[in-house]
């Protein structure tokens, strides 16, 4: 499984296409967000990603995500 930094640029695919930002912090315990309860661990973390273009904050896996160079 690939691992991702805080400051990496990343993107996934969105309901509105594919959508990149930058990582802005890594949770590897359980965090609520948006009003749901987020699954975190140090082996399976989530990511919190703010957009390039709209500064919409979101939260992935790292299975959902591409690094971009």
């Amino acid at each position: 499984m690939t691992q991702f930094a805080k400051g990496d640029h990343v993107q996934w695919n969105s309901e509105v296409g594919i959508v990149s930002g930058v990582i802005t912090d890594v949770h590897e315990k359980d965090i609520e967000f948006k009003g749901r309860t987020r699954h975190c661990s140090s082996e399976d973390p989530q990511y919190e990603i703010r957009s390039d273009k709209t500064d919409h904050v979101a939260m992935h896996k790292g299975g959902a995500l591409t690094k971009v160079e």
